[in-house]
């Protein structure tokens, strides 16, 4: 099992250290965005976590909030999961996921969920192994382009 350190990014030089991470997962992220756009997303309730190798470099990040929702009641929902492509299966992912939910029920939180796009099929089945359900299809409009 991999132990690494899993850190919320607070700082501006930690959330920057994430941006090479995430880049892999929202590859139109651009990096001059990167911070100012996470600053006014944690106004919102998101929180950037990562979780660190034994030299302290980031090597997953995650990315979620806490919300309320009709359906589901209080839900801890992950916006943003991804573990650098060189380090996948050496357990980055299995950790972050843990400390996620026990963070989820340490707030008396209902619900754990997240939307993985249709393409990530390694992803789905990291996911179904974590005992995650697919539950639904996510439907969505680009209004700007």
């Amino acid at each position: 099992m991999n132990t690494s350190t899993i850190t919320v990014a607070e700082t501006d030089a930690s959330i920057t250290d994430c941006f090479s991470i995430m880049r892999q997962l929202r590859p139109s992220l651009i990096e001059a965005d990167f911070l100012p756009r996470v600053r006014r997303m944690q106004t919102q309730g998101y929180q950037l976590a990562f979780a660190a190798d034994a030299a302290g470099i980031p090597r997953c990040a995650a990315g979620f909030r806490q919300m309320e929702m009709l359906y589901s009641g209080r839900t801890l929902y992950v916006d943003d999961l991804v573990t650098e492509a060189a380090c996948r299966s050496q357990g980055y992912g299995d950790h972050m996921i843990d400390w996620l939910l026990r963070r989820a029920r340490a707030a008396g939180i209902e619900e754990f969920s997240l939307d993985s796009g249709t393409q990530r099929v390694d992803a789905h089945r990291f996911y179904m192994r974590k005992r995650m359900q697919i539950s639904g299809f996510h439907f969505s409009l680009r209004l700007k382009s």
